[in-house]
This record gives structure tokens, sequence and C-alpha cells, in this order.
């Protein structure tokens, strides 16, 4: 299974919230290679931009990912369908429409606010409950 995983199930492991158990889970399955990862390069950008405030240290944390995902680039064409979407978060909408592209089973969230369409959005918690 091809699974997109949003920008905040890292900070929620990083940065110890409250689904860091849950945010775990969901790495270490996706390192055993039970699933198949997908992350937007931009997330990357926002982990280490966001993370570093708290944090001294976590180029380690990103290699991982680096090593662990299919990192991926958004496409001019992606680009111009996430500003097509009637949504005031375009982070969320690129990422939305990157899954959709890629074909991904689902998208990992935690943000309540997230685009809902025709995809498949699991918290992370649902997941776990669902598929670990």
């Amino acid at each position: 299974m091809k699974i997109f995983v949003d920008t905040n199930i890292f900070l929620d492991l990083i940065l110890q919230r409250e689904h860091c158990d849950k945010s775990l889970l969901i790495l270490n399955a996706i390192e055993k290679k039970l699933f198949s990862g997908v992350v937007l390069d931009i997330s990357i950008l926002n982990i280490d931009y966001i993370a570093k405030k708290q944090i001294k240290e976590i180029k380690d944390f990103l290699k991982l990912i680096n090593k662990q995902f299919e990192v991926v680039g958004a496409t001019n064409v992606m680009i111009e369908d996430a500003l097509e979407i009637d949504n005031n978060d375009l982070e969320d909408n690129l990422q939305y429409i990157a899954a959709k592209h890629l074909d991904c089973n689902l998208i990992i969230t935690n943000d309540k606010r997230f685009l809902v369409r025709e995809m498949v959005i699991l918290s992370s918690s649902e997941f776990v409950d669902q598929y670990l």
C-alpha cells in the first residue's frame, strides 16, 4: 500500500506532541517496508524549519526520512491543480494533489482541516487502528 504522509505526522514524533506514539508506529512500519511512504519535498524543509526552533539537531531524522520515503517534488501541473482548489491552505492542497497524481492509496494527517475529497484521509490513530 502506498501512503502519503503529511508533515504534521513527522512533527508529532520529533516534537513529542499528542500523537507521537502513533506516528512512531507508522514510521516504523514504513521503515520495515510494510507500506510504501511518500512525502513532498517541501515537507522536509518545513520539518527542518519548525523543529529547529525547539530541537538543535534534526539532520539524522531528516536523513532517515530521505532514506525511507519516496520524496517527490511538485510539478507545474500539480501546483496549478492545487491553486484551483477553493481552500486557503496551499501546502495541504499541494500534498493532496501530489498524493492523487502519485496514485497513493491514502493520506495520513492529524490536521483536522485537511482537504477531504475523493481520497481516503486518515488520522494517525485511525491508520494504526485499521492497519497496524
